[in-house]
């Protein structure tokens, strides 16, 4: 249902893919997912890794109530305030823990200045495929 896409004329990518092409199915939009528990409190006040690890089990929630998981993700776009090379390599070790070995979906992480709320340090959005 996803065909991974990654010409060779171009970069080769890492934890990420340049095209993903769906077929069939129905397509699953999450909305920006921030580091709040399901009591609406913060995880992880000022560390980048601990506010990743929320997002992204926010994130496998969302999924699993659609019956999708991570394997049927084929964009993802990541909001980092203050986006460093230390603060990408722990949000990459967070997405690994979830993504595994791949293939993966189509990826764009941007740096902000800020998000809604000053406290989230990360946002993240996916969106899957879903069978018909």
């Amino acid at each position: 249902m996803i065909e991974v896409i990654n010409p060779a004329e171009i970069s080769k990518p890492f934890g990420y893919s340049h095209v993903c092409v769906v077929s069939a199915g129905r397509q699953m939009h999450v909305s920006g997912q921030v580091a709040l528990d399901s009591a609406g409190a913060l995880v992880g006040a000022g560390d980048i890794a601990a506010q990743a690890a929320q997002v992204y089990a926010n994130l496998a929630v969302c999924l699993a109530g659609a019956g999708a998981t991570f394997a049927d993700v084929f964009k993802i776009v990541t909001y980092v305030v203050g986006l460093t090379p230390e603060s990408a390599a722990a949000i990459r070790a967070v997405r690994v823990a979830y993504l595994g070995a791949g293939p993966y979906p189509a990826s764009t992480m941007v740096g902000v200045p800020a998000l809604v709320d000053p406290r989230f340090l990360i946002e993240v959005e996916v969106i899957a495929a879903l069978p018909a």
